[in-house]
């Protein structure tokens, strides 16, 4: 499993320099800033926010571009290269992130008001407790915005470089409910290839 991960990290090393452009070239960008806007509501202005599988920061970009700067912007990622590109992202934003280099599930972090989730739990052994995971970085009443792959052609293209699973959409659903949220939007990507590859939601976490 140790050998499995290291050589997964090391491949997500390798595609850094290029990822965030590609991101942008592909379109991903530009999704996440309309799934962003189409579930936008109000934040405190003292918003705490973890990007989780953060990658470049793509996600994180958008997120500041619809709802302005946080208090507190935590990148986890375990490619240490993922990260220093993210950062540099965001400093363009005048941002200066936290950066933490681990797999989900492997850190105690302070509590969100917000976590971005972007193809993250398609890669975890097991998705329901990947998204308990995600409930757990949150407050009570937090959000979580989980953009998730489904099944298209271009996805079993994607499957050949890195061994992803995809969702139909009853499916991801009552998993998201499952692991202790309501779900608030479910968004259909307009155009591109995130509109043939992914699904986004919007789900709170339940108060307890």
């Amino acid at each position: 499993m140790a050998q499995t991960a290291k050589h997964q990290n090391n491949r997500y090393d390798s595609a850094a320099p290029k990822w965030g452009d590609k991101m942008r070239a592909l379109g991903y960008y530009d999704g996440y800033l309309k799934f962003l806007s189409a579930g936008k509501s109000e934040l405190r202005n003292d918003a705490r926010i973890i990007d989780v599988g953060a990658g470049t920061a793509s996600f994180a970009q958008a997120w500041i571009a619809v709802n302005g700067v946080p208090r507190e912007l935590t990148l986890l990622d375990p490619s240490q290269e993922m990260l220093k590109r993210g950062r540099a992202a965001l400093r363009r934003y005048e941002v200066e992130p936290v950066l933490v280099q681990a797999f989900l599930g492997e850190v105690d972090l302070e509590l969100a008001d917000d976590v971005l989730a972007a193809h993250v739990i398609e890669h975890c052994a097991d998705p329901l407790i990947a998204l308990t995971q995600l409930r757990d970085l949150l407050c009570r009443d937090g959000r979580l915005h989980l953009v998730v792959s489904k099944p298209h052609w271009c996805n079993a293209i994607i499957w050949l470089q890195w061994r992803h699973r995809t969702f139909q959409e009853d499916e991801i659903l009552e998993l998201v409910r499952k692991a202790g949220f309501e779900i608030e939007l479910v968004y259909p990507f307009p155009s591109g290839p995130p509109s043939r590859t992914s699904r986004g939601i919007i789900a709170k976490r339940k108060g307890e």
